[in-house]
Formats: structure tokens, sequence, C-alpha cells
């Protein structure tokens, strides 16, 4: 009996819960084309959630996410037992079984979703790439927890349909915050960029040039194996194939909004050959620059 009395499900001092009704669910989100891709069927917080428990055998229909922001707590997935701490969120997937609890002593403080949609396998399948044992560390971020506290407070005014579509609109800018952490962060900061980025900003500074990859790696101040593994890492791209889209990029502008003719154009990027441009261009725009300047005057018309 003992052990019962010390677990339970909700019911904490200053918690938040919201269940979105299932008619609601049925009737709006999994009809209408923006909310059917990705909706929030539960939200809650849990501050200081002294024997909070949860055992689901089978899992359940939706997918869960958890974020400790204090405290300390654990969870089982597929009986692999993973502990939980401050600035980490675990992801679980749907239908996978499961169990979680807080710590006694030192009882966790937690924001939770329950998601579904046409898209939401994905999403977490992205986020369980980059994550290790279902669990990532998160940086704390007042801006992410701003987007959590808007969807609740929205969420509590009602059901109408734009509501939940700027809802759940705002769910997905949340889920971004978690799997592309970096670059939310970015947007909180002062301007400080990695040499990735110092050097990509170098690359549309000298698109008027012909650069090396010795060069970049040496702006970098890396070799260029390790440079070149970390920039593909960061962009997907080669820094060569990366520096050609932006001179590709800043040839359509030129084609668009200048007479310039295409030998000249080639010039303005560094390219003495302008039949070795032609082909470049071709090969990322799918047409020749002749073509694509010929095809954009016509739609204006």
């Amino acid at each position: 009996m003992k052990e019962k009395i010390l677990k339970k499900r909700e019911g904490f001092e200053g918690q938040q819960l919201i269940v979105v009704p299932r008619k609601i669910s049925a009737d709006f989100l999994t009809q209408d084309p923006i909310t059917r891709q990705l909706y929030i069927t539960d939200i809650g917080y849990y501050p200081k959630a002294r024997y909070h428990y949860i055992k689901r055998p089978a899992g359940i229909s939706q997918h869960i996410i958890i974020y400790c922001i204090e405290g300390k707590g654990w969870i089982e997935i597929d009986k692999k037992r993973v502990d939980i701490l401050p600035s980490q969120f675990v992801i679980i997937p749907a239908n996978t079984p499961h169990k979680y609890m807080s710590e006694e002593q030192e009882p966790w403080t937690i924001y939770w979703i329950h998601f579904k949609g046409e898209i939401s396998a994905y999403i977490v399948g992205l986020i369980l790439q980059r994550a290790k044992n279902f669990r990532l560390h998160l940086t704390y971020n007042e801006n992410r927890i701003r987007l959590f506290e808007d969807i609740c407070i929205n969420l509590q005014k009602g059901y109408g349909d734009d509501n939940l579509r700027y809802v759940n609109m705002i769910f997905n800018h949340f889920l971004s915050s978690l799997l592309y952490e970096e670059k939310f962060n970015h947007a909180d900061q002062e301007e400080r960029q990695d040499i990735i980025g110092q050097t990509i900003t170098m690359m549309q500074e000298k698109l008027d040039k012909l650069i090396t990859l010795q060069e970049f790696s040496q702006y970098a101040g890396l070799s260029v194996s390790h440079f070149s593994a970390v920039f593909r890492e960061k962009t997907g791209y080669s820094p060569i194939e990366y520096f050609n889209h932006l001179k590709i990029q800043k040839a359509c502008q030129y084609l668009l909004f200048s007479a310039a003719t295409v030998k000249e154009i080639a010039a303005r990027l560094g390219v003495e050959d302008q039949y070795y441009f032609s082909r470049m261009f071709s090969k990322l725009m799918g047409m020749s620059p002749s073509e694509y300047r010929n095809r954009n005057k016509t739609a204006e018309h």
C-alpha cells in the first residue's frame, strides 16, 4: 500500500494541465490542412512534482516530449532506464512501452506535450537521430519557455479554428527550438558566429574572387581535411560547392535586375571562362543563364 500512496499521476501545486477534447481533434485538428500535419493533444507543466509516476506498458497513441528544467527523475523506455537531469528533454515515440518517475528528494519540474499528426513520426525520427537513449541536453532559453506558455495561454482561450491553427503553428516553432537548438539560441544572442559562419560571411563578401579550398581552410585556421569535414557537417555541402551556390544565387540577381551580359556576369563573379560559368549555372539551376533570364522576363508579362 505504501508504494501506491507515494506515486501520483498529477495533482501538483501550481500545475497546468490542458487536454484538447477528442471531438475537437477528430472534427478539426485531423481534418484541417495545417493542423493535421502536426497538432497537440495534451500539454502540461508540473512544478516540483514529487512522487510523479507514470507507467504505460503499451505506450500511447501520441508522441511525448518531457522537458526537465530543474530537479531529477528517470525514465524507462523499452526496458532501458536513463536518468533525467535539468536542461534535458526526452522524446518518447508513440506506442512505445515506458514508465517514468520524479526523484523524491529533488523532484523534477517538467514541461510536457503529447502530439500527433501526419509528419509527427518523421519529426520524432529527426530528433532521435540527435538523441542518445531518447534524451538530449538543452540550454535553458527563456524564449523557448515563452513559446510553451503562449501555447497554454491560447489553448485556455478556447478551440476556435484560428486559435487552434495559431497554437499548433507555434508548436512547430517550439519543436524547431529542440531540433535546431544552436540556430534557435543564436537568434537571441549578439552576433557571434562560429568559424564556419565567419567563413560563409567571407564567401559572401568575396563572390567576385576565385578562392581555393586551401585558402578557405587557412582562413578558418584548420587543416584542409578537418575544415572540409566540419563545413560539410554544418551545411551539407563541401566549401567549394557552397561557394559556387552563392555565386549562382548572385548571378540570378544580375540576370533579373541588370542588363549585363552572361560574360560580364561571369567576370563579376570571378569566372573568366563564360562557358564554364554557363555550365555551372545550368547544372545548379536546370537551365542556361539566358533561358533563366528570358523565362523570368516572360513571367513578368
